[in-house]
């Protein structure tokens, strides 16, 4: 039995390359996650993935962003970017519950 290597970085990278690719289109979004859901663990990378969608980038102990500044490491299509307004955040979560 070959046991699969638990690679967190290379995953936020490929999310993060998706989620910014689609743009400010919340549909296309969710369609990214759809189409990549199929080929990622996002059973494995849960806590990746939420970090992700939540913050924008992988979160270390503590709550700090793991992204050194990099914006090939991190996307502004999350929560804590979005509108603070009761519908933009509604968007975010149907997207993330999709």
């Amino acid at each position: 039995d070959e046991k699969e290597k638990f690679e967190p970085t290379v995953f936020r990278d490929t999310i993060v390359q998706g989620l910014n690719e689609a743009g400010n289109d919340l549909e296309a979004i969710a369609k990214f996650l759809d189409a990549t859901g199929s080929r990622l663990d996002y059973r494995r990378y849960a806590d990746t993935l939420f970090d992700i969608l939540v913050a924008g980038s992988m979160l270390a102990p503590g709550g700090t962003r793991i992204d050194d500044n990099d914006k090939t490491k991190m996307t502004n299509h999350c929560v804590f970017f979005a509108d603070e307004d009761h519908d933009a955040i509604r968007n975010y979560a149907q997207v993330n519950k999709g």
